[in-house]
């Protein structure tokens, strides 16, 4: 059966969608039939990953809204083991023509369920803001993986990411567990950088990620590409920290 998470972090910017595409491309990589679902209006994961979003019929609006079937909407990457339910700007839309639903924050879940045991692994790669659509993404989550900024308000807002992620562990999701922290953005030459490391680990101890995804400008200009870093230039220090993250994940999960 397989596992699914959400990397989520209402503050944008912090490099989430890059994480979600790399460490899903290097899950591939490692053997781990892995799925990614876009559950950003902004579809950055989609592009990201070579979709056109102007040739999509289904997305995942479509599983949400009208009940599509999900296995309709999954479309294959250029990576081998590595699918995609893709997003569309529609989302934006979602939360309020959702609102009129019975279990409105379970909708994501029952799509899920139905692709579970087809995959290793499904990442979700949530939107920057804690709307309907984010809590339905962690109401259908075994865990989430938070990706934060070394920048000097980096943990300004994950107080209210964890606050939302308990109030789903008490009402909506009780088996919801943080996957851990991954740090993005590193820079080991800046005095920050290192002091928000040792911040973060101080907080949350071991669940910080010992990988860090470091700066990168191959990072940055695979998405442009619609690859991930580990085809546009697998020999990079993105491609390597994403695969380190990978092996941790996978085992952490053992």
């Amino acid at each position: 059966m397989g596992k699914i998470i959400a990397l989520a972090n209402q503050k944008g910017g912090v490099g989430k969608t890059t994480t979600t595409i790399n460490l899903a491309a290097s899950l591939a990589a490692l053997d781990k039939k892995t799925l990614v679902v876009d559950a950003d209006p902004q579809a950055n994961a989609s592009s990201g990953l070579g979709i056109n979003i102007r040739e999509v019929k289904d997305s995942i609006y479509e599983c949400i809204i009208n009940h599509v079937d999900p296995k309709k909407a999954i479309l294959p990457t250029e990576v081998p083991g590595l699918y995609i339910v893709p997003s569309h700007i529609d989302l934006v839309g979602a939360e309020i023509e959702m609102l009129s639903f019975e279990n409105r924050e379970k909708v994501l879940k029952t799509v899920l369920e139905k692709l579970r045991n087809d995959y290793d692994y499904i990442l979700i790669d949530c939107s920057p803001s804690l709307g309907l659509i984010t809590v339905n993404s962690l109401t259908a989550s075994d865990s989430v993986i938070i990706p934060v900024q070394c920048e000097y308000f980096a943990l300004e807002g994950i107080s209210k990411l964890l606050n939302t992620i308990k109030i789903i562990k008490s009402k909506l999701n009780p088996s919801l567990e943080i996957e851990g922290f991954v740090l993005t953005m590193y820079d080991s030459r800046l005095r920050l950088a290192n002091q928000i490391y040792e911040e973060v680990k101080k907080h949350f101890g071991d669940l910080v990620f010992t990988s860090v995804i470091q700066r990168n400008i191959k990072l940055s200009e695979a998405p442009s590409y619609g690859q991930p870093v580990l085809l546009y230039d697998p020999d990079s220090k993105g491609s390597y920290n994403h695969m380190e993250l990978a092996k941790e994940l996978i085992a952490k999960n053992k």
